[in-house]
C-alpha cells in the first residue's frame, strides 16, 4: 500500500511518539509507524516507568509536564513509591495516555506492527520509507527507532562506540583504547521485569532459564536490605521494577551483535531476556516466593520474545548516533565554573541554538566496570540533582541529508555525553522539538537545515497545548506570568544568561501549587515537626506524632527551596507534601 503524508515519524519511541504527537497538534498530516503495540518506549513498552532528570518544576514543561500532569490525574495511587524517582507509576497507564493522545489528533495516523526496510531517497534528500507492507512518501522523515535504524538503512553517516580524547578533548574520555572501550561499544541495556509482592508466599516458581548461573548475582543488593532493593523500582499495587545495574540484569555480551543481521540480533534478545529471567529467579530464591512475576502487564507480541511480566523490548541506553551539523560532547553538558548551569548551546554567530533543555547527572552503565566522569551535579531542594544543560537544534539535522531529522537517542551525541542525554523527559523535549520542526519546515517549505532556529524556539515556548523551555531557569516554573518574557530575553541576550540558573525575577512571582490541578488530593499530608539543617541544602523534620519519625524534607518547588533555605535549626515547622516510604522523604509542595 502507498501512503503519502507531510511528515513521516517511524518508531514509537520515547522521542518518536512526541514527534508525531508534536507535528500533528501542528496542523500536518502525520503518520506515526511502530513496531509494537505500546506508545511511549522507554516510558512505557521498556518497563523503565521510573523516569529520571527533569525533575525540578520549573523543568516540567512540554509534553514531559503534560505526561506529569495527566499521570497524577489517573493514577489515584500516587507516584510517590520508589527512591529512585518521584514519579513512578503502572506502564499500562503511561501507554494509555499516549494512545489516547494519539487519538485525539484527527490528522495522525498510527500505525503498528510495521519494521523500516528501506530508505527511499532523491540524492541526498529522505523521500520515504519502505515498510513490509506499507511504502509512505513523505515531505519530512524522523527517525525515532530505538537503535537508529534509518541512519544505517538510509546511509546517513552516524557514529558507533567510544571516541577518544583526542578527538574532542572530552575531559572524561579514554585517551587510548582499553579493555572496557572494546568489551562494551556501547552502554549496556537492560530487559526490565516486573514481579509482583503476592505478599502470601504463594507466586508461582519462576522458571530456569538455559544454563543460568545464579551465582553471578551474587552481592547484588550487597549495600542494602532486601526491601529497599526492592524498593528501588516500587510501582503502585504490589509492582515492583526491576532495573537494577549491580550485578543484576544490565546485559551487555556481544553489544555489536545489535547492529548486525536481524538473526544475530535477535541472539542477543534472547541472551538479555533469559538473563533477565534469572536474575528474576535469584530474586524469588534468595528473597522468598512471595515475589513472582508480574505475568499479566504487557501485552504479547507474535515474533517477541518479551511480554507478560516482561518489557517488550530492551530499555536502550544508547543507539547509532548522527552525524549532525554539531555534536552535543562532554563540555557542552557541563557546568561553567563557578556555576550550576552548562553554557547555553549557541552557534558561531553567538545565536541561541536550544531546542530542548536537560539536568539529568552523565551516567554510564559496563557491568563489571566503573569509569570515573567529572561531576556535573548540585544541591538543590534538600537533595543531589544534576546540573542544566541544553540541546542544540543541529543535533537534530545531519550533516549532509535532508529531509530528515533525528528524535530519539540517535541524536549528534558523542558517546560521553550520552550518559546524560539519553533520559526519557529529554528525549520527550527533543521529540517534541523535532516533531515541531518538521511541521515548520512544512508550513514553510523548508528543508531542515534550514529552518529559523527563532521560529522553532517561539512555537515551542508558545505552544497552545504543551508549551516548552528552551533556556534552563531554575526559579521560574512555566505557570510564571513572567516565564515567557524571561525566555525569550535570554534568546536575546545569551550574554546575560546566568550561570547560577535562577533568572532576577521573583520566584513569588510564580502561580501557586495547584493541588487540584495536581491530583494526588487524597495522598498530601500535613505534618509539624521541628526542622533540623543537617547542613547545606540538608534538611529533615523530626515529627513526634508518627513516633519521632525523622523525614528528610526535599522539593521540586523553586518557592519552597527559598524558603527552606532560610529556616532556622529547631524551629516548628508546618509543611504539606506527600510522604515517600520508599526513600523516608517528605516531597514538600509548600509551608504553612
Amino acid at each position: 500500500m502507498n501512503l503519502i503524508t507531510d511528515v513521516l515519524v517511524v518508531g514509537g519511541g520515547t522521542g518518536g511518539t512526541a514527534a508525531a504527537i508534536q507535528a500533528a497538534r501542528s496542523g500536518v498530516k502525520t503518520i506515526l509507524v511502530s513496531e509494537y503495540p505500546w506508545l511511549g518506549g522507554m516510558l512505557t513498552s521498556a518497563g523503565v516507568c521510573a523516569p529520571d532528570g527533569n525533575e525540578l518544576v520549573a523543568l516540567q514543561t512540554g509534553i514531559w509536564g503534560a505526561f506529569l500532569r495527566e499521570l497524577q490525574q489517573r493514577q489515584p495511587q500516587g507516584l510517590e513509591h520508589a527512591w529512585v524517582s518521584f514519579f513512578t507509576y503502572d506502564p499500562r497507564t503511561g501507554a494509555q495516555i499516549f494512545a489516547d493522545w494519539v487519538q485525539q489528533c484527527p490528522n495522525l495516523q498510527w500505525i503498528a506492527g510495521q519494521t523500516p526496510q528501506e530508505v527511499l531517497k532523491q540524492g541526498d534528500c529522505v523521500t520515504g520509507i519502505r515498510f513490509e507492507n506499507y511504502t509512505i512518501h513523505a515531505k519530512v522523515t524522523l527517525d525515532g527507532t530505538e537503535l537508529g535504524d534509518l541512519l544505517a538503512l538510509g546511509d546517513i553517516p552516524y557514529r558507533w562506540g567510544w571516541e577518544l580524547q583526542s578527538q574532542w578533548n572530552e575531559p572524561s574520555a579514554p585517551t587510548t583504547p582499553n579493555e572496557l572501550t572494546q568489551h562494551y561499544p556501547v552502554q549496556a541495556p537492560t530487559w526490565v521485569v516486573l514481579l509482583r509482592d503476592f505478599g502470601n508466599g504463594s507466586a508461582p516458581m519462576i522458571a530456569p532459564t538455559l544454563q543460568a548461573d545464579l551465582e553471578q548475582f551474587l552481592g547484588a543488593w550487597e549495600g542494602y536490605r532486601p526491601e529497599e532493593f526492592l524498593n528501588y523500582g516500587r510501582l503502585p499495587d504490589n509492582l515492583l521494577m526491576i532495573n537494577w545495574p549491580q550485578q543484576g540484569n544490565d546485559y551487555g555480551e556481544g553489544l555489536q551483535r545489535l547492529v548486525e543481521s536481524a538473526q544475530v540480533k535477535q541472539e542477543f534478545l534472547q541472551e538479555a531476556r533469559w538473563h533477565s529471567q534469572a536474575f528474576a529467579q535469584f530474586i524469588q530464591t534468595h528473597l522468598g516466593q512471595r515475589y513472582g512475576l508480574a505475568e499479566d502487564v504487557f501485552p504479547f507480541v507474535k515474533g517477541s520474545i518479551g511480554g507478560g511480566a516482561y518489557a517488550l523490548h530492551p530499555y536502550y541506553r544508547e543507539s547509532r548516533r548522527l552525524q549532525g551539523i554539531t555534536t552535543v560532547i562532554e563540555q557542552d553538558i557541563l557546568p561553567l565554573a563557578g556555576g550550576r548551569t552548562a553554557a547555553l548551546a549557541c552557534n558561531s554567530q553567538g545565536e541561541v541554538e536550544s531546542i530542548a533543555i536537560a539536568n539529568y547527572a552523565n551516567d554510564h552503565h559496563y557491568p563489571g566496570y566503573e569509569i570515573p566522569l567529572k561531576p556535573k551535579s548540585m544541591r538543590w531542594g534538600g537533595r543531589w540533582t544534576g546540573t542544566p544543560f541544553t540541546i542544540p537544534y543541529t543535533a537534530l539535522v545531519p550533516a549532509r541529508t535532508d529531509g530528515f531529522l533525528a528524535c530519539e537517542k540517535n541524536i549528534s551525541v558523542s558517546h560521553m555525553a550520552n550518559g546524560a542525554t539519553r533520559l526519557q523527559p529529554v528525549v520527550l523535549g527533543i521529540g517534541q522539538a523535532a516533531g515541531m520542526a518538521a511541521a515548520l519546515c512544512v508550513h514553510q517549505h523548508c528543508q531542515p537545515r534550514d529552518l529559523p532556529r527563532r521560529d522553532l524556539q517561539e512555537a515551542l515556548l508558545q505552544d497552545p497545548v504543551a508549551p516548552a523551555a528552551v533556556v534552563p531557569l531554575l526559579n521560574l516554573p512555566s505557570t510564571s506570568a513572567q516565564w515567557l518574557r524571561w525566555q525569550q530575553y535570554y534568546l536575546d541576550h545569551p550574554e546575560s544568561y546566568p550561570s547560577s540558573g535562577d533568572c532576577p525575577a521573583p520566584v513569588g512571582a510564580a502561580t501557586p501549587p495547584d493541588t487540584a490541578r495536581l491530583g494526588q488530593q487524597k495522598q498530601i499530608q500535613t505534618l509539624t515537626g521541628t526542622f533540623h539543617r543537617q547542613g547545606e541544602q540538608d534538611y529533615t523534620l523530626l515529627t513526634a506524632s508518627d513516633s519521632d519519625t525523622h523525614w528528610r524534607l526535599l522539593t521540586l518547588e523553586p518557592q519552597v527551596d527559598e524558603q527552606l533555605q532560610t529556616c532556622l535549626d529547631g524551629q516548628i515547622l508546618t509543611v504539606q507534601g506527600w510522604c515517600n516510604f520508599a526513600g523516608n522523604w517528605l516531597r514538600v509542595q509548600s509551608l504553612l
